[in-house]
């Protein structure tokens, strides 16, 4: 596989280092010089100094061949603008962005740049994941399916405590497809009977959200997402 990577600081780096110990082709790209020269001693012709936002730069680092492209600049701006020209000037099937600050999320995904990687994002969903007070958290969204993956604690006062799976009527496009208890997930069957402190693993459609919470968490508080 041939990577084009845009951005040769700390992420940027690291990546090319993995991707090209599992035996992927990879070009580093770098516009600030003093970078560029530090990384070209240890990448030497895997490493090319150029803004990335310009097309003969691109052009020169054989994107037309690419097979993926990963924008990981510190600016949004730039992220976007090189993903998108990957996506729409040179039809390269696979992209992914950094996303510096969360609140520019919505900017990527109303291009069509995804998956687009915040981490700051991915630290909340992990605070909200190990904080119980929360009811909902999301843990992922197929947006090309139309499906999320979410997580919930059945609380004590939940409709379905003492309810075995196969009597629960949840709603249209929703499914359970694990449960952890006392520190050990299982896949469970019709007869298995919910618990409080159960944590429940669900596959729904977009929108059930509030629906599934009612079942398994009436009192929790929805998580910011």
């Amino acid at each position: 596989m041939y990577v084009i990577i845009v951005g040769a600081g700390k992420v940027g780096s690291n990546l090319a280092r993995e991707l090209i110990v599992k035996g992927n082709e990879v070009t580093l790209i770098e516009s600030s010089r003093p970078r560029y020269l530090a990384m070209e001693e240890e990448y030497e012709h895997a490493v090319q100094y150029g803004d990335a936002t310009e097309l003969w730069v691109l052009e020169r680092a054989g994107i037309q061949r690419a097979d993926l492209v990963i924008a990981v600049t510190g600016d949004d701006e730039d992220n976007m603008l090189v993903c998108q020209v990957a996506k729409e000037k040179y039809l390269c099937e696979r992209i992914i962005a950094r996303v510096n600050n969360p609140r520019n999320y919505d900017h990527f995904k109303l291009l069509g740049i995804q998956p687009a990687v915040s981490a700051t994002d991915l630290i909340l969903r992990l605070i909200e994941h190990e904080v119980p007070r929360y009811g909902l958290v999301h843990l992922l969204a197929l947006e090309e399916e139309r499906l999320e993956i979410i997580e919930l604690e059945v609380s004590n006062d939940a409709p379905v405590v003492g309810e075995n799976v196969a009597s629960i009527a949840l709603p249209e496009g929703s499914l359970i497809i694990s449960v952890l208890r006392n520190g050990s997930g299982f896949v469970p069957k019709a007869d298995t009977v919910i618990e409080a402190g159960d944590e429940i693993l669900l596959v729904l459609d977009p929108g059930l959200e509030e629906a599934i919470t009612a079942f398994f968490a009436p009192s929790g508080t929805r998580a910011e997402v």
